[in-house]
């Protein structure tokens, strides 16, 4: 499913997966799990590298709270 994003709603920078992993704390391998899973914050596919939207890693992140 292809997403519309308004440039206006876009962040200045998308973050890439390292430093989702750092920021979350987990390794750079739980990610690419949870990708292929359907899990987690959703990216963006450039190219063959993945970006996130530090704004939808902050939404999973709270919507994920127990």
């Amino acid at each position: 499913m292809r997403r519309q994003v308004e440039p206006a709603q876009m962040p200045e920078r998308l973050w890439t997966i390292q430093q989702v992993s750092e920021f979350l704390a987990v390794p750079v391998g739980t990610l690419y799990q949870w990708h292929h899973r359907g899990e987690g914050p959703q990216p963006y596919k450039v190219g063959k590298h993945l970006r996130y939207d530090p704004r939808a890693v902050m939404r999973w992140l709270d919507e994920s709270a127990v």
